[in-house]
């Protein structure tokens, strides 16, 4: 076997064998997308109704709740960035890295310092290499996040957003996360969890034609706040990381087809490659012993003259 020959044949079986690899991962990332998706749709109602509460404890009372009320001139601002903690899920990681990095440089045209806190080790890794400051970080969980993650991730948030900025506090908590549309699309968003946003017209309305229940509070609507706030910005990141980890299988599954599918085109074309070789290795012995033949048939006419 010529020397050509067998390279195209290792080639082959090399690329064979990653093709088996990427598309046993296809099949896992897809079966997982189906788990991630109703932990999603279990997690909404949860969310829903909280925030409703919380928007008509905040809208139906006269409390300055530090949690509610906007800062006078807010100075810092915290960003929790949810990224993966494994590749080979194409640009997922890097495109909610993109979006916190447009967040931070607008938040910093406003005069706002940004502390950052970093869920997955590909964001964690963006920022070490950097050698740029990360304040707390997580891993470990994105795939397959559960409620006590949320609420690890959300107790020093909290913490730093009823400090006050003289002592490390912060005045906003934003949060940065891809966000679950379909299995072919999934856009890295930021938001704002607190302070919470209320719009004009919300004291009395949803913003969807609900009216809001009128509520007395005991033993006060701060209380009441102080109670809620934390649940809400638990359910709040908890939902996003379920939005996440939904995203990364999506992103893998789509990233392992194509390279399950870029293997396929491959191996075809080594393939032909090697049966031109092959073609081209059998011609060049056909000729030798045509060659050979005629060489040997001459020097037989010679001899017997």
């Amino acid at each position: 076997m010529g020397a050509q020959l067998r390279v195209y044949k290792r080639r082959i079986q090399a690329v064979t064998a990653t093709k088996k690899i990427t598309k046993a991962m296809e099949m896992i990332a897809a079966s997982r997308i189906v788990k991630a998706q109703r932990k999603v749709a279990a997690s909404m109602p949860y969310a829903t109704e909280l925030t409703r509460a919380v928007t008509a404890v905040a809208t139906g009372s006269n409390t300055n709740h530090p949690l509610t009320t906007e800062a006078e001139a807010p100075a810092r601002a915290a960003v929790l960035l949810l990224t993966s903690d494994r590749g080979l899920a194409g640009g997922y990681s890097s495109n909610a890295i993109k979006a916190a990095e447009r967040l931070r440089e607008r938040l910093a045209a406003e005069g706002k310092e940004v502390d950052t806190y970093i869920v997955g080790r590909k964001g964690v890794a963006y920022y070490g290499f950097r050698e740029r400051k990360v304040t707390e970080s997580w891993t470990g969980f994105t795939d397959n996040p559960e409620y006590s993650d949320a609420k690890k991730i959300a107790e020093p948030l909290i913490e730093a957003i009823q400090k006050d900025t003289a002592e490390g506090g912060v005045d906003e908590l934003h949060i940065v996360f891809t966000e679950f549309v379909s299995m072919m699309t999934q856009n890295a968003v930021d938001g704002r969890m607190l302070p919470l946003s209320l719009d004009k017209g919300e004291e009395t309305s949803t913003g969807k034609g609900e009216i809001l229940p009128l509520f007395e509070f005991e033993p006060s609507a701060e209380d009441v706040l102080d109670a809620l706030l934390p649940r809400y910005v638990e359910s709040r990141i908890y939902n996003a990381l379920l939005q996440a980890a939904a995203s990364e299988h999506a992103a893998r599954r789509r990233a392992m087809k194509s390279a399950t599918d870029n293997a396929g085109e491959l191996i075809k074309t080594l393939s032909r490659l090697a049966n031109a070789a092959r073609q081209a290795e059998i011609t060049q012995e056909i000729s030798e012993i045509v060659g050979g033949a005629g060489a040997l048939a001459d020097a037989s006419a010679g001899s017997d003259k």
